[in-house]
């Protein structure tokens, strides 16, 4: 299936699921503003897992009773949620989200890199190098030089949130070994079973028992990132990867950072500086080259006459 086949419908899906994970990066700092880091992930796989159950449930999708599955659900949970969604959530108290979504499109940069070291099937070919090797380019322009040079807690954030997508990366190549031929709602709401059971405890011990005198805004902003930015999110995610195919939903990487530097400008007057706008550029074209297809229109010889 080509870009160009993908239905209206998918389209518009596409879009619309750019701008919910691109206003998750504002909702969760505005959440933060009033619980711990700790607390805001446990609010977003908690209450996510429990609507995704109720999908479960009402869809009538089997359930595994296998327990090398859920020892499965477990780990990508760690790898796709715990250590990503908490490492973000501490990076965005220190720098602004904007440049948090940035780095988040190095996603799929990572995760061909480690596909190609750790799947057999997946090869390191000279445009995948290529378009791996403009993403990390941008990763460092993002960063910028005065923070490679004077490291910092704005340094070590930026490498909190890196370190995420690499995280995220990893996740992606587990659910490849682990979890083919389940269904993708019952496979994230056990993801998410397994984050809750990390997070819950964790947020207990270390930001103290849940908080019930917080701010309308901060309640809305949780609200948001957890029937929205992740179970909904999940959900569509899932019906346009079946209707477009994974290279075709790796637009919405693309689409994610535009978003959320807007609503950081507009919400938190946050400014981003050059530097941060060419690496997300160089991000763009790696992600490009990485998924080939728009350099193999233009270099396909032009169609003949009748």
């Amino acid at each position: 299936m080509t870009a160009r086949s993908i239905p209206t419908r998918t389209w518009i899906e596409l879009a619309l699921l750019g701008v919910i994970w691109g206003g998750s990066f504002l909702a969760i700092r505005l959440a933060l503003n009033e619980v711990g880091f700790v607390t805001s992930v446990a609010h977003r796989v908690f209450w996510a897992a429990l609507i995704l159950w109720g999908y479960v449930a009402v869809a009538r999708l089997p359930v595994p009773r296998d327990p090398r599955i859920w020892i499965a659900f477990f780990v990508m949970g760690l790898l796709n949620n715990v250590i990503p969604f908490s490492l973000m959530a501490w990076g965005q108290l220190h720098i602004p989200t904007g440049l948090t979504s940035v780095f988040n499109a190095g996603t799929a940069i990572f995760g061909a890199l480690l596909a190609a070291l750790l799947l057999a099937d997946e090869r390191l070919t000279l445009r995948k190098s290529i378009g791996i090797g403009l993403g990390f380019a941008g990763v460092a322009v993002a960063i910028g030089l005065e923070s490679l040079r004077d490291f910092d807690i704005r340094s070590l954030a930026q490498l909190a949130v890196i370190t995420g997508t690499v995280s995220y990366a990893f996740a992606s190549i587990w659910a490849r070994l682990r979890l083919t031929g389940l269904a993708p709602q019952v496979a994230a709401a056990g993801m998410l079973t397994g984050s809750s059971l990390v997070m819950v405890p964790a947020a207990l011990l270390m930001d103290g028992a849940p908080r019930f005198d917080i701010g309308w805004q901060a309640v809305a902003a949780i609200a948001y990132y957890v029937i929205f930015a992740t179970a909904g999110a999940y959900l569509l995610y899932y019906r346009i990867l079946a209707a477009a195919g994974a290279g075709n939903t790796m637009i919405v990487t693309l689409l994610i950072p535009p978003v959320s530097i807007v609503l950081g400008a507009l919400v938190l007057d946050e400014v981003l500086s050059p530097n941060v706008y060419a690496g997300l550029a160089l991000l763009a074209l790696g992600l490009i080259v990485l998924d080939g297809r728009l350099l193999r229109r233009k270099s396909a010889p032009s169609p003949s006459g009748p």
